[in-house]
């Protein structure tokens, strides 16, 4: 039985109930991380007891399907997308919005699916968007191939992001504090496709960069599906 087929106990004495667990627990992760999330720490901010959340949540990995599945409501489209290109490039933009939003989102990316009511519809309306271009292989492959794509490039976001944050350093301050180590190395002519991509190469935002590798893979979806 799963979390969202399990009932919820009494409100009482402290009313409770898993839409105000796991908001608090999104709050906590927003905060620190998925680290600082447990259910004592949780109980601690809606001051219940932690024996009161057993009722509600068996183990954290529930928890964490819950919280994966309350984001997920923030990356359902608004209305059903005309197109599978809009559709796919829809979620990924929306889920890297989302991961900006809640950092941890990253950490969770990319495991196995969790069959929360908000997840499902994300996936049907993904699903529905491509059905009849092709075989339902051809289609899963499509979703999957795009969605590897995102995780990657989001947890490389994210990546960067949190090692400003534990560095204290910008990415340009980064770059500047190790570029004379690489400017010395480059000189030394062992890296000479290196030295023309640092030199001569165009460097662009995170966004830009997140878009034009979107672009280029839905270009390959496109040409599998046999769509223009």
């Amino acid at each position: 039985m799963t979390v969202w087929d399990r009932p919820e106990p009494p409100p009482r004495p402290v009313p409770l109930d898993r839409e105000r667990i796991v908001a608090a627990a999104v709050a906590l992760a927003d905060e620190g991380g998925l680290e600082a999330v447990s259910l004592r720490k949780v109980a601690a901010r809606l001051n219940a007891g932690p024996m009161r959340l057993y009722g509600f949540i068996a183990t954290k990995e529930e928890l964490f399907d819950l919280m994966m599945d309350e984001v997920q409501a923030e990356i359902l489209p608004d209305e059903p997308p005309g197109h599978w290109r809009e559709a796919l490039s829809g979620l990924a933009h929306r889920t890297r919005r989302a991961a900006l939003r809640h950092e941890w989102l990253a950490d969770l990316l990319g495991g196995r699916p969790s069959p929360g009511p908000n997840g499902l519809a994300v996936t049907e309306s993904t699903l529905a968007a491509l059905d009849g271009l092709a075989d339902i292989d051809t289609v899963m492959r499509a979703v999957e191939t795009v969605g590897s794509y995102s995780t990657g490039a989001i947890r490389r976001e994210i990546a960067n992001l949190r090692a400003e944050r534990a560095t204290g350093l910008s990415k340009r301050e980064w770059q500047r504090a190790h570029g004379p180590h690489l400017t010395k190395m480059l000189a030394t002519g062992r890296f000479p496709a290196l030295s023309k991509a640092v030199y001569d190469g165009t460097h662009v935002d995170a966004e830009t960069a997140f878009t034009t590798g979107l672009e280029w893979v839905l270009d390959a979806v496109a040409a599998k599906l046999g769509q223009p």
